[in-house]
């Protein structure tokens, strides 16, 4: 169903947001009735907690729902969202409100805690709605709702139904829905294209490898977004077992994080110039897959040395931002479930991000505080350079050793980026291991809210 708000001339509940220290004064200013029954609930503002109000007759005529404490409330993301589970289907008008400073937050979080994956499990069920509360924007909130559930939506999706013909018709769905231009190259004319790492990756799979690329907008700023579109990742000759592969078909996160992003962008009309592009591929095995000790080279021209066939994001990525390049962006994005390192480095709740540049690494991470979508800075830390140089070619896909492995699949995709103005890469998890509020367990988007909040300081919008 459509993460929306309620209409505002809804008949909505009153629905009273209470801190622990702030029940007893609330139920004093109520009824004794009411009095009585919250005494007689238990209820005590804990996050989570919910309490319907009943009227003479027994049906509701107000709720209330827990805020916590300060110090709980920083181990959450949406905290009002705990709450919008356990509520009665209905529509709800917020009446004690928290903070000004969180209330497009916990709106957002609203919306978010509605979504629910329902292709292959029948149909939505009711959850309770909100009337768009004062002071917020509720069409940008409603926008960033519905590009995360696209984004969602794609990750969840089995590679059954998401190879990488699905993930282009996905891609041709949003550009005809916001007039954009796209163009698809695949299977063999990918080498006529000079993209031939793109083509090694795919070329095993029933589903011919292609690169996407979506265009909109004629003036402003370039901005240029990478995704990894890995619709299934094998590992490839160098094949992973079985409890590897389980959550793979989610190793096109990059992907359907960048088109939850270019959704919102468009939606939000923003003044810049959007250039999307998406290696899509299948990581499969066939006695056509490209091997250990194979020697490709890019579209750059730089040889790489294959090492381990299951580090395949990078050579994909690697054409892609090869061509992102030639166009001399203002502004170029990487994103991409590239490294195991990176889940070590900073567990699944936050998304690593790398940049050579400071104010846009300073402009990120202010950014995703203030959307909710929470980043951490990784170095780009050129000592380790040689580790990414095998002497028989110019880049190794897989250095040996295991350490430093997100940031040495960073510094390699910095090799293909020359001439854009600013880049910076995202080694995103794009899932959500354990239901949370307002994330439901499975798809997640990474990193897409932070830099469209970041995106008026970095393209001077």
């Amino acid at each position: 169903m459509p993460l929306t708000f309620a209409a505002a001339d809804a008949a909505a509940l009153p629905l009273h947001v209470l801190e622990p220290d702030a029940v007893a004064a609330w139920s004093e200013t109520q009824p004794e009735p009411t009095r009585r029954w919250v005494a007689a609930s238990g209820f005590a503002g804990a996050i989570g907690s919910v309490l319907m109000i009943p009227g003479p007759d027994g049906a509701p005529v107000a709720a209330l729902i827990g805020h916590g404490t300060a110090a709980q409330r920083v181990r959450h993301r949406f905290v009002l969202a705990a709450g919008v589970p356990h509520l009665a289907p209905g529509q709800y008008r917020l009446a004690t409100c928290p903070g000004p400073e969180t209330l497009s937050t916990e709106a957002l979080g609203w919306l978010l805690a509605g979504y629910g994956f329902t292709r292959y499990s029948g149909s939505d069920s009711a959850v309770p709605m909100l009337v768009a509360p004062d002071g917020i924007d509720a069409a940008r909130i409603e926008t960033l709702a519905a590009g995360e559930a696209l984004t969602r939506d794609l990750v969840n999706t089995p590679a059954s139904d998401m190879g990488p013909d699905a993930l282009e018709a996905a891609a041709r769905d949003l550009a005809a829905r916001f007039g954009a231009d796209i163009s698809v190259i695949a299977g063999d004319d990918l080498l006529t294209g000079n993209f031939p790492m793109i083509h090694a990756v795919g070329r095993a799979a029933a589903q011919p490898p292609r690169l996407i690329d979506l265009r909109r907008g004629t003036s402003g700023p370039l901005l240029t977004l990478v995704g990894k579109g890995v619709c299934f990742d094998t590992g490839g000759l160098n094949l992973k077992p079985g409890s590897s592969m389980g959550l793979m078909k989610k190793d096109m996160g990059g992907a359907a994080n960048v088109l939850g992003l270019a959704q919102m962008i468009m939606a939000l009309d923003l003044p810049l110039r959007l250039r999307v592009l998406i290696p899509a591929v299948e990581n499969s095995v066939s006695g056509n897959s490209f091997r250990p000790q194979d020697i490709l080279t890019s579209r750059k021209g730089l040889t790489v040395e294959i090492n381990n066939t299951d580090a395949e994001g990078r050579l994909v990525l690697a054409d892609a931002l090869a061509l992102g390049d030639e166009e001399k962006p203002d502004l170029m994005v990487s994103m991409a479930t590239l490294t195991g390192a990176a889940r070590v480095a900073v567990g699944p709740d936050l998304a690593p991000f790398y940049t050579d540049d400071d104010r846009l690494a300073h402009d990120l991470a202010q950014a995703g505080q203030r959307a909710a979508d929470p980043l951490w800075r990784m170095p780009f830390w050129d000592p380790y350079e040689t580790l990414i140089e095998p002497g028989i070619a110019d880049l190794d896909n897989a250095p040996s050793g295991g350490m430093a492995g997100s940031i040495t699949a960073a510094l390699f995709l910095r090799r293909f980026v020359e001439d854009a103005r600013t880049y910076a890469h995202f080694d995103i998890y794009a899932w959500q291991p354990a239901a949370a509020p307002g994330r439901s367990k499975g798809g997640l988007g990474q990193g897409a809210r932070a830099i469209l909040e970041a995106l008026p300081q970095a393209l001077g919008l």
